[in-house]
């Protein structure tokens, strides 16, 4: 007979006891030593693992925090937690990239100093983004100090 301290599954497959948390981070290190999440593949929704668990956000928050801690495991924005592995890789986000580009520019001399970047609508077309993307990456550039904005004139590499 389990103890108050050890999880065991209710009817349904449903987790009861103490530490559930624990019996959650142990069911998907399992999955995961077994292949059946692949390194680089995204876990299903914290809320589709409280539904197949039967448990609460914070428990399945606090297993895949283990996971986290072990290694197993990444969160990568706007994407959920991924496996861990050799096939993970850090996908950047498209202001990153837009960004990235315009600082290679300038490191280049390609883009001298006081010369005009392209015009938003322009990078907008290049990297079929967003007019906040583009925005959004400008303004990585002048946070760097690389890039300054004239009101009505546009944006220019610092002098």
């Amino acid at each position: 007979m389990p103890t108050a301290a050890e999880p065991v599954a209710a009817p349904g497959g449903w987790l009861t006891g103490g530490r559930v948390y624990t019996q959650v981070a142990n069911r998907l290190r399992e999955r995961i030593r077994s292949g059946e999440f692949a390194p680089g593949q995204v876990l299903p929704s914290e809320a589709e693992l409280c539904r197949e668990f039967g448990v609460a956000r914070n428990t399945v928050r606090r297993g895949l925090a283990i996971l986290e801690e072990e290694g197993l495991l990444v969160t990568v924005p706007s994407k959920g937690r991924v496996v861990a592995g050799q096939e993970e890789v850090a996908v950047p986000y498209r202001y990153q990239v837009i960004a990235a580009w315009l600082r290679e520019q300038i490191e280049r001399g390609e883009l001298a100093s006081g010369a005009a970047l392209p015009s938003e609508a322009e990078l907008r077309r290049q990297f079929a983004a967003s007019r906040n993307t583009v925005r959004q990456a400008l303004s990585v550039l002048e946070r760097e100090d690389l890039v300054v904005a004239e009101h009505g004139r546009g944006r220019f590499v610092r002098g």
